[in-house]
């Protein structure tokens, strides 16, 4: 069997409808099984992510992280993508590790808003401006072309080179905004609970360790949670782990993820704060990668 090699090239037949309908597809299979093992020299990351899904195949994506890199002028993320034929295990695609992250990511947070969001939605705030929130602009606008963006970050040089307008003020952002998504590498809340309004929704993307976080206790508490996966999420990230140990929240709060009925993960309300966190398994890594190569096929 040839073994294809799927690069940045086949973009152009991407859609962000398309991943999100694949994404959907792949959650009506049976659930996935997947594992990370992770490798450390220092500063520096190795880490592997496996996941196999009866009936789409099985996938094991491997990334690196070094920090360093900057200074060389390299990138800081690099990593591979392998895929492998669900009935006999045989190596069928190498699909460039970027775009399947890229797409990934942003595409996860995009079902969440395609379900939680207010269809009138408007004003979206991009808390953090570096290459997800980047991804974040076309992925939204694809659902919400009416779309007005803002940027805020630390970095206001950063913010300013997305040639979007800068917020000066946070609060006053999140305040005014109808779609708030944090992709950011924080360790400290940002997002204060008493910012938010009525009719909200928030996609939290950043905190992806247990020690890092992106909005406080009284955010999580005001609002409806759900998350992409319980299995990736919760007891794994500090967006859940910190609040769940304050007895802010509990797991019971959290209302559903992309394995449960459709119906259940909706928005009830124009009233209601929804907030979905982001966790980005391996099994949406496969789901990803299978539509890249179905696409790239001309499927």
């Amino acid at each position: 069997m040839t073994v294809r090699i799927i690069g940045p090239e086949v973009e152009a037949r991407l859609t962000w409808e398309g991943l999100t309908n694949a994404l959907e597809a792949g959650h009506l299979r049976p659930r996935a099984e997947i594992r990370d093992m992770v490798l450390y020299r220092g500063g520096d990351t190795l880490l592997n992510r496996a996941a196999w899904i009866d009936g789409l195949g099985q996938l094991v994506k491997v990334a690196t992280v070094f920090p360093g890199n900057g200074a060389q002028g390299l990138p800081s993320v690099n990593g591979a993508v392998t895929l492998y034929d669900d009935r006999t295990g045989v190596l069928t695609a190498l699909v460039d590790f970027h775009l399947v992250t890229k797409w990934k990511t942003a595409g996860d947070s995009l079902l969440s808003a395609k379900r939680l969001a207010r269809k009138d939605s408007r004003r979206i705030l991009l808390v953090g401006a570096g290459t997800v929130a980047r991804s974040m602009i076309s992925a939204y606008a694809s659902v919400f072309p009416q779309a007005e963006f803002m940027v805020w970050s630390r970095n206001r040089a950063t913010a300013a080179a997305m040639g979007l307008p800068v917020a000066e003020d946070l609060e006053a952002a999140v305040r005014a905004a109808d779609i708030i998504c944090t992709a950011t590498m924080a360790k400290e809340p940002l997002i204060k609970g008493d910012w938010l309004q009525p009719g909200q929704h928030l996609d939290l993307i950043g905190a992806y360790t247990p020690a890092m976080r992106e909005v406080d206790d009284a955010a999580m508490a005001r609002a409806r949670l759900f998350v992409d996966s319980r299995a990736t999420t919760i007891g794994h990230i500090g967006e859940l782990l910190a609040p769940m140990a304050s007895g802010a929240i509990s797991d019971s709060d959290v209302i559903a993820d992309f394995y449960d009925d459709p119906a259940g993960f909706a928005r009830r309300s124009n009233d209601e704060i929804t907030i979905a966190k982001n966790g980005g398994g391996a099994h949406l890594d496969l789901m990803t990668a299978d539509y890249i190569a179905r696409m790239a096929s001309g499927e």
